[in-house]
């Protein structure tokens, strides 16, 4: 039955493992100055879905937006067994995916808006949901804006094929 399940979902499945290792990459935690705790990393991963998604919602294609669904249920299935397996109970369980979810829409709605915004907002959207060790490192905020410019402009131009196969090979 798992192997069913993990064989009909193999390309969400790719997509959403390709979305950890990029919200995991030392990176953020060395060179950019992220404090390496549960709420960033879950965070990152929104952050970097919500321009997939983006991506995706461009085309009004149906079985683009079912796999936008599939995608969505995946990721949050995964970060609720995530905290289960820290030991949080039902009643906890439930109020923190609530949150995550209306954290994922704000931080989606402010992607949608990310390219028409200046250095400084852009620093901002970061940084709100972004704890940092140092805000006051200008250097580091600078390159994590630069980061996800350029992780904003790679998405944008994927093939959405390439998106929904989880062919991303983005580099920094």
């Amino acid at each position: 039955m798992l192997n069913l399940f993990s064989h009909k979902n193999h390309k969400e499945n790719k997509l959403y493992n390709t979305i950890l290792a990029l919200s995991r990459n030392k990176l953020f935690y060395t060179k950019l100055g992220l404090t390496d705790t549960f709420q960033n990393r879950i965070n990152l991963i929104f952050i970097h879905i919500s321009f997939l998604f983006i991506k995706l919602k461009q085309n009004n294609n149906p079985s683009y937006k079912k796999s936008y669904q599939k995608f969505f249920d995946l990721t949050f299935r995964n970060i609720e067994l995530n905290i289960r397996e820290i030991g949080y109970g039902d009643v906890t369980v439930n109020k923190k995916m609530k949150i995550l979810v209306r954290t994922f829409y704000n931080i989606l709605f402010n992607c949608e808006k990310y390219r028409n915004k200046n250095f400084m907002d852009k620093k901002l959207f970061l940084l709100n949901y972004l704890g940092k060790n140092d805000e006051k490192s200008t250097d580091k905020n600078h390159d994590l804006v630069k980061y996800f410019n350029k992780y904003e402009a790679f998405c944008l131009d994927l093939s959405q094929d390439s998106v929904l196969n989880g062919d991303l090979n983005f580099n920094y």
